[in-house]
């Protein structure tokens, strides 16, 4: 476990949750970091339960990087941050993509290690358009580290059958070399069958990813099929 020098108060970042292994933001098997509070409030979010700026629970950022070392050692391909909106909370966020960055650099480096020689990347998730987050000082350091950014404000009447975005106006920007060479090929590739990964955790249902235009209304149909009706889905209001 890391600990802030001496001096400072250690770097907090509000939580909604984590998992690894992810398969359904990015490419391969990533970490999920997903912040809490968001105060854009996209009409048709699948995460309400991420938008309360009070919710999930507050972490060290060196507690989430002792999640992306374990990660790295576990053969993940990536870091997804999403939410919630990452760039509410700019100055943690950029902490740690940072620390991310540096943890990276060290496991790929290392001979024989889990990573050596691969290519690992970050990919960051963001209601904010691209303009929005290049005039604010603190949201541009905040993406500073991160390899891809996928920006624009959730559309519901606007589907996308693109991979990794919500609404057709929603725009996967490269920004780095390793960026560019993981992703250029997923820029206009289109999704085929399910978007979703479904996570049973303790007492409920998770679901990663992002859902085409009906697939959530169409699992609660086939779920009271089979008799099971689920309380207080996320994306209801």
């Amino acid at each position: 476990m890391e600990n802030a020098p001496m001096g400072r108060e250690p770097e907090l970042l509000r939580v909604s949750q984590t998992h690894f292994p992810v398969e359904t933001l990015g490419p391969g098997r990533r970490l999920g970091i997903w912040l809490q509070g968001c105060g854009l409030a996209c009409a048709g979010c699948m995460s309400r339960h991420t938008w309360d700026p009070q919710g999930g629970t507050s972490r060290t950022v060196a507690s989430l990087l002792e999640l992306w070392r374990a990660a790295l050692a576990q053969g993940a391909d990536g870091l997804t941050v999403s939410g919630g909106e990452p760039l509410d909370q700019p100055a943690g966020l950029a902490a740690l993509l940072a620390g991310a960055a540096a943890a990276r650099a060290e496991a790929v480096a290392a001979p024989g290690g889990a990573a050596s020689g691969r290519e690992v990347d970050f990919l960051l998730y963001t209601g904010y358009e691209e303009e929005e987050v290049e005039r604010d000082a603190a949201r541009s350091a905040a993406v500073h580290h991160a390899d891809v950014v996928v920006t624009g404000r959730f559309r519901v009447a606007e589907p996308t059958e693109l991979v990794w975005r919500g609404s057709a106006n929603q725009r996967m920007l490269p920004r780095t070399a390793l960026g560019r060479a993981r992703y250029q090929a997923h820029l206009a590739r289109t999704a085929s069958g399910s978007r979703l990964q479904v996570v049973e955790g303790e007492g409920d249902v998770r679901l990663y990813g992002v859902p085409r235009r009906g697939e959530l209304a169409a699992l609660e149909r086939r779920l009271r099929r089979a008799g099971i009706r689920l309380t207080g889905p996320s994306w209801r209001p």
